[in-house]
């Protein structure tokens, strides 16, 4: 098979480019920056540059009969402008479905969809989108999904399928796990709450197999129905965040003991940092959106995954966890 992977030179996106390659499929790798591959998989994947912001690409540098597209390019910051980030979020989801209107797309968007204000337990696909999101990243890639959700009604369209990861972590990581380091002061872990919490993680092996399992998937019922099919991605069982944190920084010959910040003190400095941030234009150290995900249950039903998808994922594992 034939497939287009965008974000190929970020961490997900390297992840699927990867995977896909060491099990047969020709891959085209878009980004704005030259992919690391290793040298076994080069034969298979041609690389080509594409900023999401310049829209769709030109009929002339579309390459031929691809019969798949993975959308994993975004922009993933917890600060910056809804502007910059609507474009990328939204209307590179919009360019890349344009420059691929007939093959099948595979949208990797995110547990962020669900609503930040509540907890999530088991929460089911239907749950999704919501509304109040905290940042900009969990409202455009809740409308991303809104657009696909209308797109895929259309006869003319490939069908669609939208995974949901929570949490993605493992070799190569450039985002949850700098964030986790950086939180570290000396021993010390703080989280708001304790980290006292059950939350489902996901694996990058776990999410490139649902990639996988997404391209050949039947999706019949959903395209007889006008809609994509969505399915949350995680490892077979939640874990608690304490535990596996002070876990993760002992592999990372770190280790430290997580304390716990009152919520409503953790909620108090956010909103004043993240005001900050908005007159220095860097990334707050804590937000709202931050507290939303580690002092609240964040788990998933897995029905889909297992039933549609056919992946039964792995449990959490940091096995490796020195050298991401």
């Amino acid at each position: 098979m034939k497939v287009a992977v965008t974000g190929s030179s970020g961490f997900v996106g390297g992840a699927v480019v990867r995977d896909l390659a060491a099990h047969g499929h020709e891959v085209v790798a878009f980004s704005r920056r030259v992919p690391r591959l290793p040298e076994e998989i080069l034969a298979q994947v041609s690389h080509q540059f594409w900023d999401l912001r310049d829209g769709p690409l030109a009929k002339e540098d579309r390459p031929e009969h691809v019969d798949a597209v993975v959308h994993c390019g975004a922009a993933v910051g917890d600060g910056g402008s809804h502007a910059r980030a609507w474009v990328v979020n939204v209307e590179g989801t919009r360019a890349v479905r344009e420059t691929f209107p007939e093959a099948r797309f595979v949208h990797v968007s995110s547990g962020s969809v669900y609503d930040p204000r509540t907890p999530s337990v088991a929460a089911t696909e239907a749950e999704a989108p919501a509304h109040g999101y905290l940042n900009a990243y969990g409202s455009t890639k809740a409308a991303a999904e809104r657009y696909l959700a209308a797109d895929a009604a259309r006869e003319d369209r490939g069908p669609v399928v939208v995974l949901r990861p929570h949490a993605v972590y493992g070799p190569g990581d450039t985002t949850l796990l700098p964030r986790i380091e950086s939180a570290a002061v000396g021993a010390w872990l703080p989280l708001p709450g304790g980290g006292r919490v059950r939350q489902h993680l996901t694996h990058v092996e776990t999410l490139a197999r649902a990639v996988r399992a997404a391209l050949v998937a039947d999706v019949e019922p959903e395209i007889a129905a006008g809609r994509p099919l969505v399915a949350n991605v995680a490892d077979a069982h939640p874990v608690d965040l304490d535990e596996t944190l002070e876990l993760l920084m002992f592999a990372r010959f770190r280790p430290v003991q997580v304390v716990g910040i009152p919520v409503p003190l953790a909620r108090a400095l956010a909103w004043a940092g993240e005001r900050l941030a908005r007159w220095t234009g860097r990334e707050p150290r804590l937000s709202r959106y931050a507290i939303s995900h580690l002092a609240m249950e964040r788990t998933y039903d897995l029905t889909v995954l297992r039933e549609r998808l056919g992946v039964d994922p792995a449990p959490t594992s940091l096995h490796g966890a020195m050298t991401w």
